[in-house]
């Protein structure tokens, strides 16, 4: 650790462009200006989003430190940092909370005026980066950046959690969880004895799938064309599968003859214009709730025809699962500890932080739900063999 107030060297993942391998590199860490927050990431999962950013599908700013989903220890604060202290367990958000704009005010909004994801800069809110490599400017992700030994997020992007819980399997709380388990309660609201479908069984599609079976749903068609992954949504609660290049027509007009005329609840988990529309189709036209989730690739247009939403259709979004994440997210962990959410299925696989390109070609590949990787001293981890890291 640090004297307080000075720069960190440590370990970070950097993307120096798109459709490289990250690089492993020695990074400055500066200290936490006023409002900010230093921490000592310890886990970190990788995100489908990662890999679509570092493939170049979704425009990012570079150099560039991937990873939102981590889990850490407050290593120091700046100047009126007043929620959180050194010591603290935490997790980084990657979209703020900030309690005093439109958003955070309105009962029902959680997408903060200060969030970082619509128009990315890469950089912290004063308009400057916290990273340096090899003298030049490294961006950040969504004002996170998991993937480095340490980083500095906004104070209005740090959830503290209770130090019970394990940061190995809590990490996937600031992303994969909410955003998957809150498509279906708060943005969907599905219902007992409801059919759903979920495009995409990836780690958010998948959280989707648990979701929804125990919201009560009687039925789950889960569609992807990796028939790998058929196993997993299996285990997890889907009843019917289906591989899009298996079938001699669109996959919507499948599920529409499987279900009668639609799905109660449709979800799009891939971020692909096609999957989109084919999701609004599957829903029935009366009273279908079809949900985005995923990230489609920068500067695409959704196109379908508007005949569609005529007999009652419903389109939704939502980042985050439309949590207020500050004061959602605690609540989420606190809930895994008393039993009450059920996550450790979704993490398959474990890496140590120098392993990361194993992970990104293990989630290219369609391999695992998600990979944590270990980047700190922390509490004892088993990978998937079940040996220590």
């Amino acid at each position: 650790m640090a004297t307080e107030g000075t720069a960190i060297i440590c370990r970070a993942a950097v993307a120096w462009t798109p459709d490289t391998p990250v690089s492993l590199e020695d990074v400055q860490v500066d200290p936490p200006k006023a409002g900010e927050v230093r921490i000592k990431i310890l886990f970190s999962g990788l995100c489908g989003t990662d890999l679509h950013i570092l493939e170049g599908r979704t425009k990012m700013p570079f150099p560039i430190i991937l990873g939102h989903e981590g889990a850490g220890v407050v290593e120091s604060v700046g100047e009126g940092v007043t929620t959180v202290k050194p010591g603290d367990h935490v997790l980084p958000l990657s979209v703020p909370q900030c309690r005093e704009c439109r958003s955070c005010l309105h009962p029902k909004g959680n997408f903060c005026r200060k969030e970082n994801i619509i128009s990315p800069t890469g950089l912290m809110l004063d308009g400057t980066s916290r990273f340096t490599c090899k003298g030049k400017r490294v961006f950040n992700l969504y004002g996170t950046s998991t993937f480095s030994e340490y980083t500095v997020v906004s104070e209005i992007a740090v959830a503290r959690v209770d130090k019970a819980a394990p940061l190995d399997r809590v990490c996937i709380m600031s992303c994969q969880v909410p955003t998957g388990f809150g498509a279906v309660v708060n943005t969907a609201k599905v219902t007992s004895g409801s059919t759903c479908v979920v495009i995409g069984l990836g780690g958010i599609g998948l959280a989707i799938v648990m979701a929804c079976k125990a919201s009560g749903a009687a039925r789950i068609i889960g569609v992807d064309i990796n028939e790998d992954k058929f196993p997993w949504a299996r285990e997890l609660g889907v009843t019917d599968v289906l591989n899009p290049g298996q079938l001699s027509r669109p996959v919507q007009e499948e599920i529409q003859e499987m279900t009668g005329g639609g799905a109660d609840f449709a979800f799009e988990a891939v971020g692909l214009n096609d999957t989109m529309v084919a999701t609004l189709e599957s829903c029935d036209p009366s009273f279908g709730v079809a949900v985005l989730v995923g990230m489609a690739p920068s500067g695409q247009k959704l196109t379908f025809d508007p005949i569609l939403m005529l007999p009652g259709r419903n389109l939704r979004g939502g980042a985050m699962g439309e949590y207020k994440t500050r004061d959602a997210i605690p609540q989420l962990v606190s809930a895994y500890l008393q039993g009450h959410v059920r996550t450790d299925p979704l993490i398959t696989h474990r890496f140590p932080f120098q392993d990361i390109r194993r992970a990104f070609r293990l989630q290219q590949e369609g391999g695992c739900i998600r990979c944590v990787l270990r980047l700190g001293e922390g509490q004892e981890v088993k990978d998937e063999q079940g040996g220590s890291l």
